[in-house]
């Protein structure tokens, strides 16, 4: 697909590793094409919202899935506060966060298969969701270099997608691509508190 062709000029063609990702369908279209190269990492906090916004549809159903991502975020969040390195991460996850999310993978089948709910509602398509990311939504319970999920990105990305309806007749048809590179150095910049101006001076100085 185009977008899958997208990202396969944006990722190095040598590169070999896990890529964090939502659920969007190029993906695993993109990581196929790299024959086994790349390994992606499923979303957790994507996978919630559908069980957020069914929550007045089915209250009860939906809040059991809401609690037991809430645990599992409980536990990062005091990965976090002891500054875990990988190893420690991988460890408490394999010990307190896959019992939970092999909980949650039983509850998806079962309600997957009694067919309680219809396909089209609010929760019918939270979990099919989930389920059709299953197997990347397992991937940060054994690499502790992976996040939970890809909100640093998500909240890293953010500014630029305000601003780029403002800067849309900016430049010309390369433009874009230029863009993208400066807001990787800037963000990349600010993830290691570098001050970003200070950085592209001296570079380009």
């Amino acid at each position: 697909s185009r977008a899958a062709a997208c990202l396969d000029a944006i990722v190095p063609a040598d590169f070999k590793g896990t890529v964090q990702c939502d659920g969007y369908a190029a993906y695993p279209c993109f990581a196929e094409a790299r024959k086994g190269a790349i390994i992606l990492a499923g979303c957790w906090a994507h996978v919630r919202r559908g069980f957020y916004e069914a929550r007045e549809e089915s209250p009860k159903v939906s809040g059991w899935f809401l609690r037991q991502m809430q645990n599992l975020y409980r536990i990062e969040s005091a990965l976090r506060d002891k500054k875990a390195g990988p190893a420690l991460r991988q460890a408490v996850r394999a010990h307190q966060s896959r019992p939970i999310v092999e909980r949650i993978g039983r509850a998806l089948v079962r309600f997957k298969t009694i067919g309680r709910f219809l396909p089209k509602s609010l929760l019918g398509e939270a979990i099919k969701f989930a389920m059709g990311q299953w197997s990347v939504l397992q991937v940060y319970l054994s690499d502790g270099r992976v996040e939970v999920d890809n909100n640093l990105v998500e909240n890293a990305i953010r500014p630029t997608a305000v601003g780029k309806k403002n800067w849309l007749f900016v430049g010309e048809a390369d433009a874009g691509q230029r863009s993208a590179v400066v807001y990787t150095i800037i963000e990349c910049c600010r993830r290691r508190g570098i001050n970003p101006y200070t950085y592209l001076h001296d570079v380009l100085s």
